[in-house]
């Protein structure tokens, strides 16, 4: 029975990375792929292979605690950074390659230039890490960028994407790769496009209050905030931003309630009873409140569960956006 696992997941490594190479995002022999096997094990792809010519063979079984290797073909080089995934996260795959248009883009850039909302809905601020050398040898820097995203860029060095499959990881690749080439095309018709993304943020916010996170003060703010903000009101009037809206944080079941009527707060309830629910644990609503990470992202990268429709919720997408940006204008004591 693990042997025919093991076997199954091998031929999900082999499709995988054929389609790396087919697309053009892993060539010669870059790039390195893995699965978790079990709760003890994972599979990853030996050193110094081709990605679009994989075999059985060139896949190498590692014991997550000791690292050792079954046989005498060696792991990939980038094995401490693998290993170290799956022992921080529940993730299924890892994948790591080195997309061309990716690795140039940030090479000169170290923030991604959304121009879609494609891009916006399911990438959000991909997490750039400095990279210096030709294999990862500051893993944790890239765990802490995998925390917000499931998704990090390696400046010079490619891309490192997680998920349950094969399919969920690649689709991000694939979909960082286009909103680089769309960059790249735009700034062929705007050569400025992206001169302000290197420019320190001039943000000037005034000194606030510290509320401890999902206080009854900590939302009453973000209330207030909505409620004074004139893009919200525009939008929410002509959107007829109707609806109940709740939050809740996973370990403690607390909740508010919002009820929203065109764009303007009316109603915040201790309640979780409403059409549509966010819920999280803490530690990505604190990402999400220092906003570093997209609601919208969280719940289509499974970060955070959505009660409701995303497809009904989206038709709001443009004030909501808004008003996730207007979280972190409050601060919170971490």
């Amino acid at each position: 029975m693990i042997f025919g696992k093991e076997k199954a997941i091998k031929r999900e490594m082999v499709q995988a990375g054929k389609r790396l190479y087919q697309t053009g995002l892993a060539v010669a022999k870059s790039g390195n792929i893995s699965a978790r096997l079990g709760p003890e094990n994972i599979l990853i792809t030996a050193t110094g292979t081709s990605l679009g010519n994989l075999k059985h063979k060139d896949i190498v079984k590692v014991n997550l605690s000791s690292l050792k290797t079954c046989g005498t073909i060696q792991p990939s080089s980038e094995l401490p950074l693998h290993s170290l995934v799956y022992k921080n996260f529940k993730a299924r795959v890892v994948l790591h390659c080195h997309p061309p248009l990716i690795n140039g883009y940030f090479a000169v850039a170290s923030d991604l230039k959304i121009l879609t909302f494609e891009s916006k809905l399911y990438l959000g601020k991909v997490p750039v890490v400095p990279q210096e050398t030709p294999a990862v040898t500051n893993p944790e820097a890239v765990i802490e960028a995998l925390r917000t995203s499931n998704l990090a860029a390696l400046k010079n060095h490619g891309v490192v994407a997680i998920g349950e499959n094969f399919e969920q990881a690649l689709h991000l690749i694939e979909n960082l790769e286009e909103a680089v080439r769309s960059a790249a095309v735009a700034r062929l018709f705007k050569k400025d496009l992206l001169d302000d993304l290197d420019k320190p943020l001039r943000e000037n916010l005034a000194a606030q209050t510290i509320y401890p996170m999902f206080s009854q003060g900590h939302i009453q703010a973000i209330v207030d905030l909505v409620n004074q903000d004139e893009f919200i009101k525009r939008k929410g009037e002509e959107l007829d931003l109707t609806l109940q809206l709740a939050i809740k944080l996973d370990e403690t079941g607390q909740a508010y309630k919002f009820t929203f009527e065109k764009g303007r707060i009316t109603g915040l309830e201790p309640d979780a009873n409403a059409s549509f629910v966010i819920s999280a644990p803490a530690q990505v609503w604190e990402l999400v409140f220092l906003g570093r990470l997209d609601s919208f992202v969280a719940v289509t990268q499974g970060r955070m569960k959505l009660k409701g429709e995303l497809a009904k919720l989206s038709r709001w997408y443009v004030p909501f956006s808004r008003l996730f940006e207007l979280f972190k204008q409050v601060k919170i004591r971490r």
